[in-house]
């Protein structure tokens, strides 16, 4: 049985087009959502998991700011970023609220880290701050990618209480 392409309003042989046009440009044609987005998050990650072997790279995770879906794709490379954009906006919408939860609460996360390092001046802590937000963020960066390609609630919920 064929996935039904992640739109509310298309039905027939333009939800099958609209379907195929989200799967040229990489956005997950059942979603409406694309992974581009978590290289946002997983920049802030990359740039934490480098402060405990070089204290100093606080100061580069420090100039990473929130971006929403909408921004990123705004400010990005992407080349079907307004189709990024669009598909999101037309996403299921309790898909649509996974997805937000989960990357307003990493936002949360990082920011607040981010506030956390800028009050502390020993690098230990810097250190202890970023490797606790690293193993909070990355396993909702995976639950991310799972509601994007498709994921079902259970594991999301799985995911969020660990």
């Amino acid at each position: 049985m064929a996935s039904q392409p992640a739109t509310r309003a298309q039905t027939g042989p333009e939800a099958v087009a609209w379907a195929e046009r989200l799967r040229v440009a990489n956005i997950n044609p059942r979603t409406g959502l694309a992974t581009d987005y978590l290289n946002h998050f997983n920049e802030a990650v990359m740039l934490l998991e480098m402060i405990p072997d070089m204290p100093e790279c606080a100061e580069d995770f420090l100039t990473w700011s929130p971006l929403s879906y909408a921004e990123h794709f705004t400010a990005s490379n992407f080349k079907a970023r307004d189709l990024a954009i669009e598909a999101y906006e037309k996403a299921e919408p309790s898909v649509r609220a996974q997805f937000d939860h989960i990357t307003d609460t990493m936002t949360s996360i990082l920011t607040a880290v981010g506030s956390a390092m800028r009050e502390v001046d020993k690098d230990t802590t810097r250190v202890r701050l970023a490797e606790q937000a690293t193993a909070w963020v990355k396993p909702l960066i995976a639950a991310c990618g799972g509601i994007i390609n498709g994921g079902t609630e259970a594991d999301v919920d799985t995911i969020m209480a660990n």
